[in-house]
């Protein structure tokens, strides 16, 4: 099997701002398989499905996500076809909070014109199909979510992505590399900071529960910023309280995306100040490539007053000594150990010390010595040869 060649994102001109959501409660008000697809394998209640889940995964020690995954499949036996088809159909019935129809591309347009390319990405624990299945789903840079495997008759037969509370994180570091595909091992490459695509001050987590609390975690020690979000219908904030007490969030507000809401307002201020700390960044970036490149040529040229103190030190004839005193004389800064240096050659060598008088030789020492004061055996020859 040939190696696949993955896609890499490469980092643009213009700062990147990714916003992160989960999904159920975050951009809907209700899970996604309970507004539909759960009543339609003969659940009344959704309750019910989700403790006949939960408790299969507690008797058999199975992750929650591929436990509940299971269960859709089970029970869609003999009353539906499990198939994308199906799950996509589901997700175009699921309901979105107020506002988030039109919420990305607003935000979109209004970081454009701050001079900031904002991207959206999905990474939620709820189904992929589902997702996929929505009016909004286009909207998205990459939706990473739980998914199925399907046989070439588009049936489920097995999960292909589970992703739970504490696998969310690997998503994040992908947007932040622009390693986007889920079996890009790339992601594991250093990159060198001014490298990233998009660094995590430059994301923003939207999430209503503990499962978001890793990510949330995650951006906020970054310098990114997380959000909890709330149904404003019910005006249930005991999570985001929670939440915002353990330091998991930095703000919350209400699950509006509608224009001039409480939530539009505060990401619109983020988009604000990421334009202006990308400024900011831009010109410490400079500031250190400047001193960067200055430590550099630093010391390149302690390389080369080496290398010409060896060539004077080993000069065998007064030819050699003039060649070097030129290449000595073009270098302007000394440090006094290498003053020292210079004297102790001068004073040893005679191809030098013969030559002191000599116009060039005589110059070098002297513009080397005039500011420079010892009594060193070396220094005090050489004063008194040039004077």
């Amino acid at each position: 099997m040939e190696n696949r060649i993955f896609e890499k994102r490469q980092k643009e001109e213009k700062p990147v701002l990714a916003i992160c959501y989960d999904f159920d409660k975050t951009l809907s008000p209700d899970d996604m398989q309970a507004q539909g697809y759960i009543q339609k394998v003969g659940y009344e209640n959704a309750n019910d499905f989700w403790a006949k889940s939960n408790a299969l995964a507690e008797d058999n020690e199975m992750d929650q996500n591929l436990a509940y995954m299971y269960q859709m499949m089970i029970e869609a036996e003999g009353t539906l076809l499990f198939t994308k088809e199906t799950l996509r159909k589901e997700g175009s019935k699921v309901i979105l909070f107020p506002g988030v129809e039109d919420w990305f591309r607003r935000i979109r347009e209004y970081g454009a014109d701050k001079g900031i390319i904002v991207e959206h990405y999905i990474i939620s624990s709820g189904l992929k199909e589902m997702i996929e299945g929505t009016s909004i789903a286009k909207e998205f840079e990459k939706i990473y979510a739980s998914s199925f495997y399907y046989n070439d008759r588009g049936v489920a037969k097995w999960p292909a992505q589970a992703v739970n509370y504490t696998n969310k994180t690997q998503f994040l570091f992908r947007i932040e590399k622009g390693i986007l595909d889920v079996n890009d091992t790339a992601v594991n490459s250093y990159y060198e900071p001014d490298k990233i695509r998009v660094p995590f001050r430059n994301m923003v987590y939207i999430g209503d529960s503990d499962t978001d609390i890793p990510c949330m975690k995650l951006v906020n020690s970054h310098g990114g910023h997380s959000i909890g979000v709330y149904n404003a219908e019910t005006q249930e904030k005991t999570k985001v309280y929670k939440m915002m007490r353990e330091g998991r969030i930095r703000y919350f507000a209400p699950a509006d995306y509608s224009e001039g809401s409480e939530l539009d307002k505060l990401v619109k201020t983020i988009i604000d100040r990421t334009a202006t700390n990308e400024l900011l960044e831009s010109y410490h970036l400079e500031s250190r490539a400047e001193q960067t490149k200055a430590d550099r040529d630093c010391d390149e040229e302690e390389i080369t007053k080496t290398e010409l103190m060896i060539d004077l030190d080993n000069s065998g004839s007064f030819a050699i000594t003039h060649e070097v005193i030129k290449k000595l004389s073009a270098i302007k800064k000394w440090t006094s150990e290498q003053t020292e240096r210079l004297c102790e050659i001068a004073k040893n060598n005679s191809q030098i010390y013969l030559i002191l008088q000599d116009e060039d030789v005589r110059k070098f020492f002297k513009q080397l010595l005039m500011t420079f004061n010892s009594t060193s055996e070396s220094v005090l020859f050489v004063k008194e040869k040039i004077n």
